[in-house]
């Protein structure tokens, strides 16, 4: 409680006696104990805080923890904030509450004043008691400074931090419980750069950083509370202030998941069987990444629409919640493709079919924390891991274009991601064209988005935690130019290497894999030879394309799409891949280079001296810039 006889600034004074002289509430008596809010005493023990916060989940238990030491005022919240929140109902049954009505009813039940900002709404007050109470200092406010805020209170938030400075001094003064809750936070003190703040950035930054160590509000019964999805939108210097504490709402695990579906369907179990093959024990495993509210909606969909849910209708309500959550940002890869129908690179199949035996039994402690997979254009880098998703029996999504031109958004896009990464482990995750999308600790140029995102995906990846729970597969042609923080061991372990066919059997392998993929049915013995001797180099992606021009030409011609040998070798004797030879060679040797494992190379590599090969990649990248 704040000292009676503090100083007051003039100000102060004045409004205290404007506002004492209008009708003021009696100070409440402090209310009893129990274990439905948080009323702990001030000098509760350890095990009393345990005891009242038991019901509570465990973001709120360490909310209460961190209030309960005294020396911090202001809290931000942020991840899953839009979500339900568990807590106990009057009668001690479980509940589902909006995080509002949580903070309201739980946390700051005990607190006499509870009110709430944004800037759409402008202020409210939890109870209308406390609105009228604000209403009379308002009027004492308006004939201190001349304002009109009685008939009209201001929506941006300097004027409004200003008129609450006031009113919480005055009421603080009083030995009144304050409880102020800014929703949307990010659109108060939004993140920037120094250089790029608003003169209103500036104001509401200084009144929030003022407020945090105020030795008044740090006396007193006083919280803040900051509410935004994404950290990394706020501004850096209140999220990084000592005086300031980040909690985590964290999206529900399946044991919060099992609870809220035992809950939902009390009294209604049958009607949940009658139209679903899905229990409510697989419901709650298989909806890994989903909020309250979206199980909510499956759930209500079925008891209320009848509709019917089976487990493939689960799993495309999940991908289009999950895909809708991450702004488009991840896509589901769903294939038919297994890695039998992946040609040649013979050593880098058989690893990833042990990864997969490895995930099958549950023993993500073997797994490494990810895979670098590189090689030359042509070589199916991408073809192969989304041949893999189809062996491993978790969801793999791939990370797409998260770079915004705005400032902080890209920042933003990345922390939703990750947060919905780490909710629906075991989850792989392949990220295409990786020395592009993950930016570089030495970056520059574009006010450091680049080290901030690199910075981001480094923490991540080597999270131990992450072990064979989120398995990265960054996949590029030129591995040289991702940064060797992300390539090191306890990020990307694994490097695999893919190279173009080396000898006429993975060619004839290959080859066969086209045909069948195209529907070309040629027999070997009729394949032009130039396909087969290795004296021109032809990818898989070259292979591909000479099929599908040679079904092209067969249609053309009036037979149907049927490609019969002759066609096929005026197709080859046609062809003319373009010409990158200096890139190709840069890429392959590039590749070399990284490889983990000599068993990967194909033997004229695997003998060549590795200082020649970085002579030649320096040389190479001179003639090409």
């Amino acid at each position: 409680m704040p000292e009676k006889n503090h100083v007051l600034t003039e100000e102060e004074t004045a409004a205290t006696t404007v506002s004492d002289s209008a009708e003021t509430q009696p100070e409440q008596p402090e209310a009893a104990s129990d274990s439905k809010t948080l009323r702990v005493p001030s000098s509760a023990s350890a095990g009393a805080l345990e005891r009242y916060t038991a019901h509570y989940p465990e973001w709120a238990k360490d909310f209460a923890r961190k209030y309960f030491t005294k020396t911090l005022t202001q809290f931000i919240l942020y991840g899953n904030v839009r979500d339900l929140v568990p807590t106990r109902d009057a009668e001690d049954r479980p509940s589902y509450v909006p995080l509002r009505t949580f903070l309201t009813d739980d946390l700051f039940a005990i607190r006499d004043i509870v009110l709430f900002f944004d800037r759409s709404g402008g202020i409210h007050f939890s109870d209308k008691e406390s609105q009228r109470d604000f209403n009379r200092a308002l009027s004492g406010y308006d004939t201190i400074f001349g304002t009109d805020y009685a008939k009209k209170l201001p929506k941006d938030p300097v004027r409004v931090f200003s008129v609450l400075e006031n009113y919480f001094r005055l009421r603080l003064a009083d030995g009144k419980r304050i409880a102020c809750v800014i929703d949307y936070a990010e659109t108060v003190v939004p993140m920037a750069e120094a250089s790029m703040y608003s003169a209103e950035d500036r104001n509401a930054l200084v009144f929030l950083q003022k407020w945090s160590h105020d030795p008044i509000f740090l006396r007193s019964d006083f919280t803040v509370v900051m509410i935004t999805e994404n950290l990394s939108d706020l501004n850096q210097q209140l999220v990084q202030s000592p005086y300031t504490a980040e909690i985590q709402i964290p999206i529900p695990g399946e044991a919060a998941r099992r609870h809220f579906v035992n809950w939902y369907l009390t009294d209604r179990e049958k009607a949940f069987r009658d139209h679903s093959t899905v229990s409510g024990e697989s419901l709650a495993q298989n909806t890994a990444g989903l909020n309250f509210i979206q199980l909510r909606t499956i759930l209500a969909d079925v008891l209320e629409n009848r509709t019917e849910l089976s487990y493939e209708i689960l799993s495309e309500m999940k991908k289009e919640f999950i895909e809708a959550e991450a702004y488009g940002m991840l896509e589901f890869i769903e294939t038919d493709y297994n890695l039998g129908m992946v040609a040649g690179h013979a050593e880098a199949k058989e690893h990833l079919r042990h990864a997969a035996t490895a995930l099958r039994n549950n023993r993500p402690d073997v797994m490494p924390m990810g895979y670098l997979v590189s090689g030359p254009v042509g070589t199916g880098k991408t073809f192969m891991i989304t041949c893999f998703a189809g062996d491993i029996g978790i969801p793999m999504v791939k990370l797409k274009n998260f770079r915004s031109q705005w400032q902080g958004v890209t920042e933003g896009n990345l922390e939703k991601i990750l947060t919905l990464l780490e909710a629906m482990t075991p989850v792989a995750v392949m990220i295409d064209e990786a020395d592009a999308a993950l930016g570089d600790r030495d970056s520059s140029g574009d006010s450091g988005v680049s080290q901030r995102v690199f910075a981001q995906i480094a923490t991540f990846m080597s999270n131990p935690k992450h072990r064979g729970r989120v398995i990265f597969f960054l996949v590029t042609a030129r591995p040289d130019l991702m940064p060797v923080d992300l390539k090191r061991q306890g990020r990307a372990e694994e490097h695999l290497a893919l190279f173009y066919p080396s000898d006429r059997e993975e060619r004839e392998e290959l080859l066969k894999v086209m045909m069948r993929r195209t529907g070309v049915s040629i027999p070997m013995k009729d394949v032009p030879e130039s396909l087969l001797n290795g004296e021109r180099t032809f990818s898989g992606a070259d292979m591909e394309a000479l099929m599908t021009r040679a079904k092209f030409r067969a249609a053309a011609e009036g037979k149907e799409g049927k490609v019969t040998p002759e066609i096929l070798q005026e197709v080859v004797e046609d062809f003319m891949p373009p010409t990158y030879p200096m890139e190709v060679e840069l890429q392959t040797l590039a590749a070399v280079l990284e490889c983990t494992s000599r068993a990967l190379l194909p033997p004229q590599y695997s003998k060549m001296d590795r200082e020649a090969i970085v002579r030649r990649v320096e040389e190479l990248k001179r003639w090409i810039s």
